[in-house]
């Protein structure tokens, strides 16, 4: 078994090996709660909770820590008399959470608010001054680039060729590059958003707060730094510096992830097409938005169109249908941890497929994992249409374990809440109404009654399957 990561920093595939085998270090960069988040928020949490999943999986203890930004300049500016910025944080905050918890993304290990690690984070700035790396000027401080020959080895960039940091005032600074690592208050900025330090009241710069974070929760050194591709620079340029100029080792991996476009276009509120994740949640099923989300790989762009949300429907359909005919046949499939009981069990059986495993340590190869999951849906959909229940239950325990391991399995207890749930038991009542019906005329040689019921449930687009079991229903291509 290996496990193979693009680092964006070698810019190359490389064999992931964690400092400890036992427990994968994982730091991600979470929101910044000065609004609510939009879909692209969601599908970058959304990579990094399958990555986790799977590394879990492979080495059995993952350690995620992921951050909220609860201190920053738009979460000041968006502040209103009636909402401090605070409260406008914790309200983001909450929001942040729900469009998670709802595509079922698992909760970090740990999630770190900025405010609650500032002694940190003037701690690691103390470091910087000492070592020549930072300097302190009109009541900020600023982390001198030029001091760092590194600075720039993630993204690959010179420094000559960056642009000026617009992270601070530039009052202090001895180059436009420089980038601010404790900002002085300013007039008219609430009292509350200031803390006393060494080079004046003031609040931390951005970048400064992850450095401290990810020291606090995972120690100096630590396996993987996650984020989206538009994080690099300069947020994780800067991390980087100014954690390996303080001494520490910091990230041994980087990995980004894709953005989302719409239209092949960049989301834009000017554009008209920024997509809120409560109203894509809002309007379609959150285990359909998962599976929407998580198909294309994670270092792509994904682009939502019109029939992103069914395609996933309709694939999901698919396994469900595949699902629910198992728990049907005569040995019925039970849907517990325990393999099903066959007459014959074969060990090498009753493990992941090959092709999934493979995909999914090639660079969390999603796409192809899918393609898996679903060669046995119809490998097992085939057994059953054979008779052979030993194959088609060992076929459902794989679905079980890999859709389980992608946060998709339909039958988990997470996905089966909701308003759906009253609306199918009243169609499944009216349904086998009808289907009772069609058997008594059929008993009664009443074909012409019989065939007006089977036209009138396939006029609904539903699919009888009639069986040594009885007679069963299913939304047509479900």
């Amino acid at each position: 078994m290996t496990v193979r990561l693009y680092d964006t920093q070698a810019q190359a595939l490389r064999e992931f090996a964690p400092a400890d085998p036992g427990n994968v270090t994982m730091y991600v960069c979470g929101p910044t709660v000065q609004s609510g988040p939009h879909i692209g928020h969601v599908r970058a949490a959304l990579s990094f909770d399958i990555l986790r999943r799977w590394l879990a999986h492979r080495f059995g203890r993952v350690t995620f820590v992921r951050n909220v930004t609860d201190i920053d300049d738009k979460v000041l500016a968006n502040a209103t008399p009636e909402e401090p910025w605070w409260a406008l944080a914790y309200r983001m905050e909450l929001e942040f959470t729900q469009a998670y918890t709802s595509v079922g993304i698992l909760p970090p290990t740990y999630e770190p608010r900025a405010t609650a690690s500032i002694p940190q984070m003037q701690e690691l700035i103390s470091r910087l001054i000492d070592a020549g790396h930072a300097y302190a000027a009109s009541g900020d401080v600023y982390f001198d680039v030029r001091s760092w020959e590194a600075y720039g080895s993630l993204t690959r960039q010179s420094v000559d060729a960056m642009e000026s940091a617009a992270d601070a005032d530039p009052r202090g600074k001895r180059d436009p590059r420089d980038f601010a690592l404790w900002k002085g208050a300013k007039d008219g900025e609430p009292a509350d958003a200031s803390w006393a330090s060494p080079w004046g009241t003031g609040r931390p710069g951005w970048h400064i707060e992850c450095s401290a974070m990810s020291r606090r929760y995972l120690g100096p050194e630590f396996d993987i730094h996650g984020g989206g591709l538009d994080l690099r620079f300069p947020h994780h340029e800067n991390e980087l510096a100014q954690s390996t100029a303080a001494g520490d080792g910091f990230a041994r991996y980087w990995v980004h992830n894709g953005l989302v476009t719409v239209g092949d276009q960049k989301m834009s509120k000017s554009l008209g097409n920024f997509l809120l994740a409560a109203d894509i949640l809002d309007e379609f099923d959150p285990l359909v938005v998962r599976y929407a989300l998580a198909s294309a790989h994670y270092r792509s762009n994904l682009d939502i169109s019109p029939s992103t949300f069914a395609e996933a429907d309709a694939a999901l359909d698919r396994i469900r249908s595949f699902q629910a005919r198992v728990a049907r046949i005569d040995a019925p499939f039970e849907w517990s941890a325990e393999r099903p009981e066959t007459d014959a069990e074969p060990e090498n059986l009753f493990v992941l497929p090959a092709a999934f495993a493979a995909a999914m340590d090639d660079d969390l190869g999603v796409p192809q994992a899918l393609a898996a999951v679903h060669e046995t849906v119809r490998r097992g959909n085939a057994a059953l249409d054979a008779g052979d229940t030993d194959a088609a239950s060992i076929a459902a325990w794989q679905v079980r374990e890999m859709t389980g391991l992608l946060g998709i399995d339909p039958t988990a207890p997470q996905w089966q809440r909701g308003a759906a749930a009253p609306a199918t038991e009243a169609l499944d009542v009216l349904v086998r109404t009808m289907i009772d019906q069609r058997a008594d005329a059929r008993a009664n040689k009443d074909w012409a009654s019989a065939d007006r019921i089977r036209d009138a449930i396939a006029a609904a687009g539903i699919v009888l399957e009639d069986g040594p079991s009885g007679t069963h229903w299913s939304l047509e291509n479900g």
